[in-house]
């Protein structure tokens, strides 16, 4: 990779294209995700294009770009909930499937819960259902966003609900997390909190991809970014390396590009 600079803007979505992998990592390891000329249409409209991305593990990627662009179209043939596609996909090694959901976290964008849950009754049912979930971590978390234990998710305030599905999806000991719009719809004043939860106790070798359109609010926590643009790679790359080489903040270089 060149060491000059380029003036601001020019030429890097031609430049930046990969995302290395974490420092200290064993540059020859297999990435976590590998994305190869993924394609994936609804009612006849492409949603994703053609699309070839590789991400390794260790890294907190923001997946940007504006709604429509087929973020979590991606997260949902990640997750294993979306197989009428064409090209190749693995998830640390193993394509889509049963192999692969056991390394997989995912937070959807909408509610997944049954409204007659209570914190407790969540936790147990977490339990049941994955071997990977880590009930003390869940119960840690519950406290620190101080939720009632015993109130139904019916009875909750919506970033009540928000915070426990939060809560249930980081407390499994996953490979890779998905994360769909975790912000979307929070209240500004809770999304500190909400990162700091997502956060809290997170395993430095696990990949984390998480979606959103809010890039100044998760631009502090985010190692690697991708954008997509019209279900298509715009561009990759790590956080640091592209605020660098173009002058500007990830939201500042985002609004640029999506202006165009």
């Amino acid at each position: 990779m060149s060491t000059r600079t380029p003036a601001p803007g020019t030429g890097l979505t031609e430049r930046f294209r990969t995302i290395p992998p974490a420092w200290g990592a064993d540059p020859a390891a297999p990435p976590a995700v590998t994305v190869h000329h993924l394609t994936r249409g609804y009612r006849g409209t492409p949603v994703l294009a053609d699309l070839t991305l590789e991400l390794p593990a260790g890294r907190i990627v923001g997946l940007m770009g504006a709604n429509g662009c087929g973020k979590t179209t991606l997260l949902k043939v990640l997750a294993g909930l979306l197989a009428d596609y064409e090209g190749e996909v693995t998830i640390a090694g193993h394509t889509p499937g049963p192999e692969s959901k056991a390394l997989v976290s995912f937070l959807p964008d909408a509610a997944f819960l049954a409204e007659d849950l209570t914190a407790e009754r969540a936790v147990a049912q977490f339990s049941r259902l994955f071997a990977d979930f880590d009930a003390a971590k869940a119960r840690e978390l519950i406290g620190f966003f101080g939720l009632p234990s015993d109130r139904t998710l019916k009875a909750m305030s919506k970033g009540m609900g928000d915070k426990l599905r939060i809560t249930l999806a980081m407390s499994r000991r996953a490979r890779i997390y998905l994360l769909d719009e975790p912000l979307s719809g929070v209240d500004p004043a809770a999304r500190d909190v909400i990162l700091e939860g997502v956060l809290r106790d997170f395993d430095p070798e696990a990949l984390m991809l998480i979606s959103t359109h809010l890039i100044a609010d998760v631009e502090s926590i985010v190692d690697s970014v991708v954008f997509l643009k019209d279900g298509r790679l715009l561009l990759a790359a790590d956080a640091d390396e592209l605020r660098e080489a173009s002058g500007m903040s990830l939201d500042a270089l985002f609004r640029k590009e999506y202006r165009s």
